[in-house]
C-alpha cells in the first residue's frame, strides 16, 4: 500500500487479511501529519489512540467473521458541513464553532454502518459559500500543488485531502460546483450525481429546493462509484429523492458521440490556456474510439445564469434565515444571498423556474444527439489563497462573487450528472479540469466514460503534489 492506492485496492487488502484496519489508521495518521499543516485540509481531527482503538476494533470484527460493510477498516473524513456525531460541525462559521451533533447524518450514518472509521472533518468555505475554501474558524486550505494559491471549494478540504495521499475516498456536496471546481484544481476526481441519487438529510422542506447534491470524490471513477453505491439509495422521508440503482460494476462502454461546449460561444470569459488545455482533453476521448464535435451554445448563457443566482439565493436564504438576526457575524457574501432570498417575489421565483423549464427542455433535446457533453470546470487557474475571489477574467469585470464560475452553472440548474476529471497542467504547474456530463439518470455511463479515461491518463497517480 502507497499513499496513493487506489480505494478498492486498500479495502481487497483489508479483505484478504494483507493489510489491518490497525496498520492503515497509523499511516493515515502519520501521512496526516507530515503533510496537514502545511495543507490544513483535515480539521477537527479526533485522538489518535481513539482512532487507534477503534481500528483495532475493526481488525477484531473481522477476525470474529461477523458480516461486514464494504468500507469496513477505511479512515474517512466528513466534509465539515455534514453532522458527524461527537465531531465538532462547524460549517465553517463562528456561530456554529462549538456545536457538536448527537447523531449523525442521514449518508454519514450510511458510511458509518459500512464500515469506515470516521476519523474528522475536511475543511471548507463558511457555510460552504464560495468556491475557495477559508472561514474564520479553521482558516484556509491550501493547494498542494502551490500552497500560495487556492484549493477551490466548496469540497476544497476533501479535494486536497486526496491529492496529497491522505485519504483515499472522500465525500463532498456541490451547489455551483463544490464537487467539481475542487476536483479540477487538485488533479482529482469529483461526481456530482444525478439531483435526488445520493438523499440530503431529511429536515426542513424536501419540495422546493432541487439544486444541491451531495457525492463522491476519489482518486478514479472506479473508487467514486464504490462510494456513490453506499451513498445513494432513496428515502421514504424524502419524495423527490428516489434514489438510483447501484452503478458497480461499472459496465465497459460503446462508442459514443461526444460534443466540446468550450467557452459557450464567448459567453463565458477564460484565462489564457484553459480552453486549449481542455479542448485537448476533451479530444483525447477520440484515441479511445469516441465522436467528439464541437456543440455550438444550445441555450442563452444569460438565461440560465439569471435563473440560477435567483434559484439559488432563493435556497441559500431558505438554509440561512435561522442566522437573520445575527447576520452581521455572517460573511459579506452570505448576507447577500440571504437579503436576495429573502426579498424575492414568488412571480421572479416562477420566473426562474420557468427559465430553467425550458434548458431542461433544449437540453433534452441536446442529448438526443449526444451521449456525453464536455465543459471546463472552472474559468481561471487556481488563483492566490488570500484573496476571496476573482474580480475580473481575461478582462472582464464578475459582477459577483460567484460569476466566475458560471461555466458550472448550466449543469447545476438541471442537476445533472457530472464527473469533474482532471485534464492537466499550465506550464506553471497549476492543475485544471473537466466536466463530462451526460442526461439525467446517465450516472453509470458517465462514470463508466470517465473510468475509461482515467485507464488513459492515471492523471492522480502520474501527477501527484511533492511532499
Amino acid at each position: 500500500m502507497t499513499d496513493y492506492s487506489s480505494a478498492s485496492d486498500i479495502l481487497a487488502q483489508l479483505q484478504d487479511g494483507s493489510l489491518t484496519a490497525a496498520a492503515l489508521m497509523e499511516h493515515t495518521l502519520a501521512r496526516i501529519e507530515a503533510v496537514n499543516p502545511d495543507l490544513n485540509a483535515i480539521v477537527g481531527l479526533r485522538p489518535a489512540e481513539e482512532l487507534m482503538e477503534e481500528a483495532r476494533r475493526a481488525d477484531a470484527m473481522r477476525a470474529a467473521n461477523v458480516p461486514l460493510g464494504p468500507l469496513h477498516g477505511l479512515p474517512m473524513a466528513i466534509k465539515d458541513l455534514a453532522n458527524v456525531k461527537g465531531i465538532a460541525s462547524t460549517q465553517g462559521s463562528p456561530l456554529m464553532k462549538d456545536f457538536v451533533p448527537t447523531e449523525d447524518e442521514l449518508f454519514v450514518s450510511r458510511l458509518r454502518a459500512a464500515g469506515a472509521i470516521l476519523i474528522g472533518k475536511t475543511n471548507t468555505p463558511e457555510f460552504g459559500l464560495g468556491s475557495h475554501t477559508f472561514n474564520p474558524v479553521y482558516g484556509a486550505t491550501n493547494n498542494p500543488f502551490d500552497p500560495t494559491r487556492t484549493c477551490g471549494g466548496s469540497s476544497g478540504g476533501s479535494a486536497v485531502a486526496l491529492a496529497a495521499g491522505m485519504v483515499a475516498l472522500a465525500d463532498g456536496s456541490d451547489m455551483m460546483g463544490s464537487l467539481r471546481n475542487p476536483a479540477g484544481w487538485n488533479n482529482v476526481y469529483g461526481f456530482r450525481p444525478t439531483w435526488g441519487w445520493v438523499p440530503s438529510e431529511p429536515k426542513g422542506d424536501v419540495f422546493l429546493h432541487p439544486l444541491a447534491t451531495l457525492g463522491p470524490m476519489a482518486r478514479s471513477p472506479e473508487d467514486i462509484g464504490l462510494l456513490l453505491d453506499v451513498m445513494s439509495g432513496p428515502d421514504p422521508r424524502q419524495p423527490l429523492a428516489s434514489g438510483g440503482a447501484p452503478v458497480m460494476p461499472l459496465p465497459e462502454i460503446e462508442k459514443m458521440r461526444i460534443g466540446w461546449l468550450g467557452d459557450w460561444g464567448g459567453a463565458f470569459p477564460m484565462e489564457q490556456g484553459i480552453l486549449e488545455l481542455c479542448e485537448a482533453a476533451a479530444k483525447s476521448f477520440e484515441d479511445l474510439g469516441h465522436t467528439v464535435e464541437a456543440v455550438a451554445p444550445p441555450f442563452p448563457a444569460e438565461r440560465i445564469w439569471e435563473a440560477w443566482i435567483t434559484l439559488r439565493s432563493f435556497a441559500v436564504a431558505a438554509g440561512l434565515r435561522v442566522f437573520n438576526d445575527r447576520r452581521e457575524h455572517l460573511k459579506d457574501t452570505a448576507i447577500w444571498e440571504l437579503e436576495r432570498g429573502l426579498s424575492m417575489t414568488a412571480q421572479e421565483v416562477q420566473e426562474a423556474s420557468d427559465a430553467r423549464s425550458d434548458w431542461q427542455r433544449a437540453a433534452a433535446r441536446l442529448f438526443q444527439d449526444y451521449d456525453a457533453l464536455i465543459l471546463p470546470t472552472a474559468q481561471c487557474w487556481p488563483f492566490p489563497v488570500d484573496i476571496d475571489y476573482p474580480r475580473e477574467i481575461a478582462g472582464v469585470e464578475m459582477d459577483t462573487y460567484h460569476r466566475w464560475m458560471q461555466v458550472v452553472v448550466p449543469v447545476s440548474l438541471l442537476g445533472l450528472p457530472c464527473l469533474g476529471a482532471p485534464a492537466g497542467f499550465s506550464e506553471a504547474g497549476l492543475p485544471m479540469g473537466i466536466q463530462i456530463f451526460g442526461a439525467q439518470g446517465q450516472d453509470q455511463n458517465i462514470l463508466a466514460l470517465g473510468q475509461q479515461y482515467h485507464a488513459a491518463t492515471q492523471w492522480p497517480q502520474n501527477a501527484p503534489p511533492q511532499g
